[in-house]
């Protein structure tokens, strides 16, 4: 269940946080250090998010979890970076860069999210009703429910993939990003 609570907190954080910029200009009180600020928080919530995801998966003893729960957050923490360095160069400034790539933050935090709660959800079914499964032994030699292993063994797999899947597609923004700045400087703009 600790992962259902992860991800319904990741999505609801991660709503309240898309809300902020525009509540901010919808009332006209937009800052420059508002924008850092929001930008450097943006950065912490993110990386706390696959912290933990990591964190769990030590816990449950999947270290392909929290290998891939690093290479997500390197990745994604390279996206943001590859935004702020163009920008502070001059090129795509405003919000010019944040529509270049497949994985901005917010379809990160969509994926993270879904996941989450997926995965959550598979643990808590296969809690609820291993009861009633008929197991073949009904406990292994460590003591835990052979059938609670199974499922958490496939959701284990489906974290995997989320994670990968969010891995690959922040790859392939970074490289979007490089692309866009990379003709941009070919057509003579900033410096």
């Amino acid at each position: 269940q600790a992962w259902l609570v992860a991800g319904i907190l990741v999505l609801a954080f991660g709503i309240f946080d898309l809300f902020d910029g525009t509540l901010a200009r919808a009332t006209g009180k937009v800052t420059t250090f508002g924008a850092f600020l929001d930008s450097t928080l943006d950065r912490a919530g993110e990386a706390i998010t696959y912290i933990g995801i990591a964190a769990g998966c030590l816990m449950a003893g999947f270290l392909l979890g929290s290998l891939l729960a690093a290479t997500a957050m390197a990745a994604a923490f390279l996206v943001s970076y590859v935004r702020a360095k163009a920008e502070s160069l001059g090129y795509a400034t405003g919000s010019g860069m944040s529509a270049v790539g497949l994985a901005p933050r917010e379809v990160r935090l969509a994926i993270a999210a879904t996941t989450l709660v997926t995965v959550g959800l598979a643990g808590a079914i296969a809690v609820s009703t291993s009861v009633n499964i008929s197991c073949s032994p009904p406990v292994n030699s460590t003591g835990a429910n052979a059938c609670v292993e199974t499922i958490w063994s496939a959701s284990a797999w489906l974290l995997a993939a989320g994670l990968g899947l969010i891995t690959l597609l922040a790859t392939v923004t970074v490289i979007q990003r490089i692309l866009h700045v990379r003709a941009q400087a070919k057509e003579g703009e900033p410096p």
